[in-house]
C-alpha cells in the first residue's frame, strides 16, 4: 500500500497556526500567509495538503474561506479540508471551489447518515475525521468528549463509500510526543477504509514506525514537528516511499 504524507495548515483568523492539544488559547503563529506556506510545502515535494479551519470547527461553518481560496489559487496539489463542514451546501460549495476531499468530523458523530449520503453522492471526495482522547471520540473542535469509542465510529462507516479516515490522538497533538501507532494500527486493521494518522508526529521515525506496524496505514499528517524543523522534508518523503 502506498503511504502519503500530508503537511498540515491550521487556520485561525486568517493565519497559519499550530495548537497544543486543540487548545485555541495555545496557538503559535507560523505564517501570516497560509497560501505562501502551502506553496512552500509543495516546493518541498509534498503532493497533498491537509487544511483545517479551526475557527470553523468551533463555529460550525467556514470562517477562513478567503485563506482557503488563496491556497487553492496558489498550489496545484490536491487539498483536503476540515473544520465546520456540517451542511450539504458546505460540501457542495467547497467541492465546486476546488477542494479535492472534505473531512467531516463532528457531523460524523451527530449525523452519520448525512456523511454516508455525501460519500455516495461524491465518490472519493468525503473523508471522516475521528478525533480521540483516550480512545473516545471528541467533537465540536475537541471541546467535548463523547462516550463513543473511536474504533466503533470507524466501523460504522465501513462500506459507506468514505474515502479515508483521519484519526487524531488529541492528547498528543502539537506536543511532538510521538504518533499513536497502536490506535492508528488498530483502526487500520479494523476497517478496509484507508486510515491516516495524525497527532504527535515528532520525527521521521514515526513514519517508519507507522509503516512497519504491520497494519495497512495509508498515511500521516505532519504538523508542528515539520514547522519546527524536527522533520526534514526529503527524509520524510523518502521514508514514506521505502
Amino acid at each position: 500500500m502506498s503511504f502519503k504524507l500530508y503537511p498540515a495548515i491550521d487556520l485561525k483568523a486568517g493565519q497559519c497556526v499550530r495548537l497544543i492539544q486543540g487548545d485555541m488559547d495555545q496557538a503559535t503563529i507560523f505564517s501570516n500567509s497560509p497560501a505562501d506556506q502551502a506553496k512552500a510545502f509543495e516546493d518541498m515535494g509534498f503532493e497533498y495538503l491537509h487544511v483545517v479551519d479551526l475557527d470553523g470547527a468551533f463555529a460550525g461553518q467556514s470562517e477562513n474561506r478567503n485563506s482557503v481560496s488563496d491556497i487553492l489559487k496558489t498550489v496545484s496539489m490536491p487539498v483536503q479540508l476540515g473544520g465546520g463542514i456540517r451542511k450539504r451546501e458546505h460540501v457542495e460549495g467547497w467541492l465546486e471551489a476546488g477542494i479535492s476531499r472534505l473531512i467531516l468530523g463532528t457531523i460524523a458523530v451527530r449525523n452519520p447518515d448525512f456523511v454516508k449520503e455525501c460519500a455516495r453522492a461524491y465518490p472519493g471526495k468525503i473523508a471522516v475525521g475521528i478525533d480521540a482522547r483516550d480512545g473516545m471520540v471528541a467533537v465540536e473542535g475537541w471541546a467535548e468528549v463523547s462516550d463513543l469509542d473511536a474504533l466503533d465510529l470507524a466501523s460504522a462507516f465501513e462500506d459507506s463509500g468514505v474515502a479515508a479516515i483521519i484519526v487524531t490522538d488529541i492528547g498528543r497533538d502539537g506536543l511532538k510526543t510521538g504518533v499513536n501507532v497502536d490506535l492508528t494500527a488498530s483502526m487500520a486493521n479494523k476497517v478496509t477504509i484507508p486510515v491516516i494518522a495524525s497527532g504527535g508526529v515528532r520525527s521521521v521515525a514515526d513514519i517508519t514506525n507507522l509503516r512497519s506496524s504491520g497494519a495497512p496505514v495509508s498515511g500521516s499528517i505532519l504538523g508542528r514537528a515539520l514547522y519546527d524543523g524536527d522533520i526534514d522534508p526529503k527524509a520524510a518523503l523518502d521514508a514514506a516511499k521505502c
